[in-house]
C-alpha cells in the first residue's frame, strides 16, 4: 500500500514537472517612438508579473528602435537596467550599429549585440519562442 501511494506521488510529480512551462518570448523592436518604447518595456514587466519570474524574455533593437539601447538617446535607461537586473536579455544588433555609425561605446552597459536582430528573431522563432513586435 505505501509503495502504491509513493509510486502514485512519483508519477504525480513527473507529470507537473513534465507540465511546467517555462517561457520564453522574443520582442523585436524597430522603432523610434519613445511612447512605444515605454509600452514594450511596460509589457515586459507584465509579462513577468503574470507568467512568472522564469519568463525568458529577450528584446531585440535594430533600424530605428536601435536608439532605446543608445546613452545619450535612450528615455528608458533607468527601465532597463530594473528590467536587465530582473533577467530580460538586451540585443543591440550589430548590422545597426555598424551601418548606422554608432559609438559601440554608447550602447548601454545591459544589452549585448547580435550580428543580425532580424536573424536573432528568426532563430528565437524557430525555437519555439513567442513573439511580439513593436
Amino acid at each position: 500500500m505505501k509503495k502504491s501511494i509513493l509510486l502514485a506521488l512519483i508519477v504525480a510529480f513527473l507529470s507537473f514537472a513534465a507540465n511546467a512551462q517555462t517561457h520564453k518570448v522574443v520582442i523585436q523592436l524597430n522603432t523610434s517612438d519613445t511612447l512605444v518604447w515605454h509600452g514594450a518595456l511596460k509589457n515586459i514587466s507584465n509579462l513577468q508579473t503574470a507568467l512568472g519570474s522564469s519568463t525568458q524574455i529577450e528584446l531585440v533593437a535594430h533600424g530605428s528602435g536601435i536608439s532605446i539601447l543608445v546613452d545619450g538617446k535612450s528615455t528608458q535607461k533607468a527601465k532597463i537596467a530594473e528590467l536587465a537586473a530582473s533577467g530580460v536579455l538586451f540585443k543591440a544588433c550589430e548590422n545597426t550599429i555598424r551601418e548606422r555609425k554608432i559609438d559601440r561605446a554608447t550602447i548601454l552597459p545591459q544589452a549585448g549585440t547580435v550580428p543580425s536582430g532580424v536573424a536573432e528573431v528568426v532563430l528565437k522563432q524557430e525555437a519555439g519562442w513567442a513573439y511580439l513586435k513593436y
